[in-house]
């Protein structure tokens, strides 16, 4: 069970560098801090499902949820991941829709959880806040569109190379450069759009060119630059 140390606070929250709720007025996070929920999940918990509609929206204070579209013959087309300081499921609510994803842990995580209703209020009235949320709205559909023409243009060895990329901005590399972001090899197909095989096969031969070194799910950069112009980043 979880002690009360354990909950976080959004007054004293360690993300408040990148949460958009810091944006609020410290009188609102008090009333958030009130009246919020905090939910605790294990690896490979589903968060919300595709298809269903949120009575609320989170925001991630610990652990990586990865959000995901289900195609044919229950084929993950994973869309992009949550880190600690990002909200997800937000859009639906917005949008007055049922979820278009599907967010699953990938570890152990903890978020917090606000009402559609708090989320509509806030929206009303704060413009600053609104603006955000609408920013942060603008370039999750940029990205979306982004990957839309890679699919069409690029080669699947390209867009690996771009993911990675993509992987290294989003959670960086330790001091021995080991991407931050342990992912199976049928995750990194579902991202780059590609069989699970095409993806281990790539793997090899950047491993072959000496750009990665591999150990498990733990991917080395050894050489960023070779890999920036692989994926023209």
């Amino acid at each position: 069970m979880k002690k009360v140390k354990d909950i976080p606070s959004c007054l004293d929250c360690t993300n408040a560098k990148t949460c958009i709720l810091k944006k609020l007025p410290p009188e609102e996070m008090e009333k958030i801090e009130y009246e919020k929920g905090v939910h605790f999940y294990k690896k490979n918990n589903i968060i919300y499902r595709e298809g269903n509609r949120n009575n609320g929206f989170y925001c991630i204070n610990s652990g990586i949820v990865k959000l995901y579209k289900t195609g044919l013959e229950g084929k993950e087309q994973i869309i992009r991941f949550a880190k600690a300081g990002n909200i997800i499921g937000y859009r639906s609510i917005l949008s007055g829709e049922l979820a278009c994803t599907t967010a699953k842990t990938i570890e152990d995580t903890t978020a917090c959880f606000i009402s559609a209703y708090k989320l509509t209020e806030m929206v009303t009235k704060y413009p600053v806040f609104a603006m955000e949320l609408m920013k942060l709205t603008c370039k999750e559909l940029g990205e979306s569109n982004k990957y839309i023409l890679d699919i069409a243009q690029k080669t699947v060895r390209e867009r690996l190379a771009e993911i990675l990329l993509l992987l290294i901005d989003n959670f960086g590399v330790d001091s021995e450069n080991i991407l931050q972001i342990f992912l199976t090899r049928e995750e990194l197909a579902n991202m780059v759009g590609t069989a699970t095989e095409s993806v281990i096969r790539l793997l090899s031969e950047f491993k072959s060119d000496n750009i990665i070194e591999l150990k498990g799910r733990k991917i080395k950069i050894l050489n960023l630059q070779q890999l920036q112009r692989l994926g023209s980043y």
